[in-house]
């Protein structure tokens, strides 16, 4: 499904039930993919009145901001989107948040980690996930075939991947997905990807060295 199509069916899905934060989120980042900034900022920003604490939605609200030339009012929803990937353990996200402080020449602010991010962000066990930055245990097997599947095999926490399980089930419940349509499953590996911080150079590399294959249905 091409990104206007996408973007016809979640604009739909948005004004039939404006409290559905993932149509928001998905029709967001699709405007943020055609470059229509101004549209994709105000679609984030309802995800972040909806859902404070999903620090992804403030780091695309922040770029859709910065490329829609309205970089005063990015620094606030930087800041916020900071402060909610430190108390979450949220790496990946922090750093990219902080790369965006860095293109508009401004530093990331300084946040002292509480008792509980400071656990949270430790974690126990021997396996070191790459989305958190937080020790865990690293999953029995590839959740899946394919090279993405082993990716998230040797950089993503059994402990994360059952935290996307769960977002996964809303994903489908919220955005009503059947997974016998083709372009449902597209929309669910999307979120999947970006909530595990596989970014589409990740992905384009690995794919260029295996077959393609269905991300998120096939067993190991």
């Amino acid at each position: 499904m091409s990104t206007p199509e996408r973007i016809a069916q979640f604009e739909k899905m948005a004004a039939a039930d404006p409290t559905n934060e993932m149509a928001h989120f998905s029709l967001g980042n699709a405007y943020l993919q055609m470059g229509r900034h101004g549209e994709a900022a105000q679609s984030l920003e309802r995800v972040i009145a909806l859902s404070p604490g999903m620090s992804k939605a403030y780091q695309l609200c922040g770029q859709a901001m910065i490329g829609a030339g309205w970089t005063d009012k990015s620094v606030d929803i930087l800041n916020r989107g900071y402060a909610a990937a430190v108390e979450r353990g949220d790496r990946m996200v922090e750093a990219a948040i902080a790369q965006l402080f860095v293109s508009i020449g401004r530093e990331p602010p300084m946040i002292a980690r509480t008792a509980s991010a400071a656990t949270t962000a430790g974690g126990t066990g021997t396996f070191l996930c790459k989305r958190t930055g937080r020790l865990g245990t690293q999953l029995p097997s590839p959740p899946m075939r394919g090279a993405i599947g082993n990716w998230i095999y040797e950089n993503i926490s059994a402990e994360t991947w059952k935290e996307w399980i769960g977002q996964g089930t809303k994903v489908i419940n919220e955005l009503r997905l059947d997974f016998s349509r083709e372009r449902d499953q597209e929309i669910y590996d999307q979120h999947m990807r970006e909530y595990l911080g596989i970014d589409d150079d990740v992905v384009a590399q690995l794919r260029a060295g295996s077959p393609a294959t269905t991300l998120s249905l096939l067993p190991p």
